[in-house]
């Protein structure tokens, strides 16, 4: 199955803090006013040649992106715009529910306050 921006808009829409908003221009989703999840914008694909799939822009501990990025076959990936940065691209066509929805928690997690995650895990 391929994915949307409106199913990973649903797959988030009952975590604490989240709201869907603008983030670098694009569709976005944010927990407490900074961004955690974002679709590529068109002049992305086109600067980093990726236009085989619509992509979504995640944060990530960059101490374990490589590792991520090599367990998951090539559904998620980095150009070099985000070497050495804890973000990494997730292809909405490629990606199964349960790795998206782990990204998606990983990413929440990586940008959400004590107190939000709190509730998150009550």
């Amino acid at each position: 199955m391929a994915f949307t921006y409106d199913d990973v808009v649903a797959l988030c829409a009952d975590w604490p803090g989240v709201t869907a908003d603008q983030w670098y221009g694009t569709a976005g989703l944010k927990v407490g006013g900074k961004g955690f999840a974002r679709m590529w914008s068109e002049r992305e694909h086109q600067r980093d040649g990726v236009r085989d799939t619509a992509v979504l822009v995640v944060m990530c501990d960059v101490e374990e992106k490589r590792a991520l990025i090599e367990a998951a076959g090539g559904v998620l990936f980095e150009t070099p715009h985000y070497h050495g940065h804890g973000a990494m691209l997730v292809r909405l066509g490629d990606v199964d529910r349960e790795l998206l929805e782990d990204t998606l928690e990983d990413s929440y997690r990586q940008i959400a306050t004590p107190k939000l995650l709190g509730q998150f895990d009550d």
